[in-house]
């Protein structure tokens, strides 16, 4: 359901079906479970791998914009193929509050249609597409970003969470 007077959000066969729950543990180990997060908004994203430039300036806009969402009510959750201990670095050397989870095996990522051919130095392989779902709280994806810019990004999904929010008043 397109938002009037917000930049139009692409057509995606997940927007209105709920979303595949998980659980993948965190940089220490610790598994979290998105059905855990029900009666939250949460905003998952996708990203391909720690400490690369994209991917970097991603997480620290999230991160900075981090306070704005938790005063929303949402959870922002980052999920990329890298191990606990990759997401653990990541975290330390950026000062990363949001939630990285690890999905080595890239069934989350799968599920979310977001595990796809990419084509890197001429060849294709399969790997993370830059993605972004906003799931409501009863766990209904409501909004999808595929193949996101990173810079500016956070701030396109808090706006359109904001107007998701007025919506439901």
């Amino acid at each position: 359901m397109p938002l009037i007077g917000m930049p139009e959000v692409k057509d995606d066969p997940l927007v209105g079906k709920p979303a595949p729950d998980f659980c993948l543990p965190d940089a220490q180990g610790t598994p979290f479970c998105l059905r855990s997060f029900k009666g939250k908004w949460v905003v998952l994203y996708f990203y391909p791998r720690d400490n690369t430039p994209g991917c970097t300036i991603e997480a620290m806009q999230f991160n900075a914009a981090l306070e704005k969402f938790v005063d929303l009510g949402a959870q922002v959750i980052g999920v990329s193929t890298d191990s606990q201990e990759s997401h653990q670095k990541f975290a330390e050397k950026y000062s990363l509050a949001i939630l990285l989870l690890s999905d080595a095996d890239h069934k989350v990522i799968t599920d979310y249609d977001s595990w796809k051919p990419l084509i890197l130095l001429g060849k294709e392989i399969l790997g993370t597409s830059r993605d972004t779902f906003l799931i409501n709280p009863e766990g209904t994806i409501t909004d999808v970003w595929r193949k996101v810019s990173p810079k500016g990004h956070p701030e396109e999904v808090k706006t359109v969470l904001l107007k998701r929010k007025e919506g439901m008043k």
